[in-house]
């Protein structure tokens, strides 16, 4: 059984007092096969290099135990187990919030430590049934995991932090005991009222940056918010490459017509079947934004056109290296990453035809390239974005 929705995640950072490195760690990972999307948010102990350390092992040893075995409970003590003791405080910890859903909407939240997450069904409050589990072991004695099941549906979202931005302002006249998760509540349930389809990147940095406001906008510790929304899949479709035999050009051209969603034509021959067989003109632009790359072509139908190998080795080069921060300009690799980025559910039909505009048909070794590059760029979208990709060949 499959949901009707797609998880959109996003997790926004500051470090403690503009420190280059973060003392909270989240990582994720997506199992295709189960169709398991696992998440980790890891509050390592105290600040920077040594926080991110115990964070990082923490969140790393979680994802890798829940991989093959989902007993949380056991993979917890054997953490808690595995941390080095502070020499100082004596505490051998980082606290952490576990997060795994389901194919089926099934999810489970487990946390350790960090504030309570809020599960919101639009504006309301959803409150599952807690279940404490308690560790065993001398070493982990009196330690709890507050564990969460529910069935998730289409525009619930669900808020996780570190103790950052329920702390956030502690000390200050107007929060002495911080901003607490009453004030958390009610300023998403704020936002989420001033626009419904508020994404899951806008509330993170939302409530990152108003934490980081309640300290002066100078974090007095490492803050972090992820958030999980459960909507309406965006969908994208790529083509590239001609079909390997002609008498395909219909199925190519009336899989494109009956797309519902963004479709982009990455390849000058592949344009030219769905402009012939659609019989519209295709209009190139004069000048390129990107002097890498041949300028786009536009196409009445197709939100996009543009060059096909060159176009999406830089793709692949832009993905690679992306980080939160990155910014695009208005080439055509940058603006097909941007779509990417946006889309949710991507559908690449690759064509196995030989461009014989390109080299001797004997010799294809363009298409083993295109073939190599899209099979990359498929590998960074499910991998590093956690995007749905259906990759086929015509």
């Amino acid at each position: 059984m499959t949901s009707d929705y797609y998880i959109e995640v996003e997790c926004q950072q500051k470090n403690y007092q503009g420190q280059s490195i973060c003392g909270d760690v989240f990582m994720s990972c997506k199992i295709k096969e189960e169709g398991r999307t696992i998440l980790v948010l890891s509050d390592g102990l105290g600040s920077g290099v040594k926080a991110n350390v115990l964070g990082t092992l923490t969140a790393s040893m979680i994802l890798n135990y829940m991989k093959v075995n989902k007993d949380i409970q056991q993979a917890a003590e054997i953490i808690m187990q595995t941390l080095p003791v502070c020499s100082k405080r004596k505490a051998s910890y980082s606290t952490f919030t576990i997060l795994e859903i389901e194919c089926d909407g099934e999810t489970r939240i487990i946390r350790y430590d960090n504030p309570e997450c809020l599960i919101l069904r639009g504006e309301e409050n959803l409150e599952p049934e807690c279940e404490e589990l308690l560790l065993k072991g001398d070493h982990n004695k009196g330690k709890i995991l507050y564990s969460y099941r529910f069935k998730a549906q289409k525009e619930d979202r669900i808020v996780f932090c570190s103790d950052g931005v329920t702390n956030s302002g502690m000390g200050a006249k107007r929060m002495p005991f911080g901003w607490g998760l009453e004030n958390l509540d009610a300023f998403v349930k704020t936002m989420i009222r001033k626009k419904s389809s508020l994404s899951a990147r806008q509330l993170a940095e939302a409530v990152v940056d108003r934490a980081c406001a309640n300290f002066g906008n100078k974090p007095k510790d490492d803050t972090s918010c992820g958030v999980l929304y459960f909507r309406e899949p965006r969908n994208l479709l790529i083509c590239t490459g001609p079909p390997y035999e002609k008498s395909k050009d219909s199925q190519l051209v009336k899989q494109v017509t009956e797309f519902k969603g963004k479709k982009i034509i990455c390849g000058g021959t592949t344009a030219g079947i769905i402009s012939r067989e659609w019989q519209v003109p295709i209009k190139v632009e004069l000048k390129s934004s990107d002097t890498e790359l041949p300028p786009i072509s536009y196409l009445s139908g197709i939100d996009l056109v543009t060059e096909g190998i060159l176009t999406l080795g830089k793709v692949y080069r832009l993905l690679k290296n992306y980080k939160q921060n990155s910014s695009f300009s208005y080439g055509p690799a940058d603006r097909i990453v941007r779509v990417l980025l946006e889309s949710d559910k991507i559908f690449i039909v690759n064509g196995t035809g030989i461009n014989i505009a390109h080299q001797d048909p004997q010799l294809p070794i363009e298409l083993e390239i295109r073939r190599t590059v899209v099979k990359n760029i498929v590998g960074l979208l499910e991998e590093k974005f956690l995007k749905e990709v259906d990759l086929s060949y015509i």
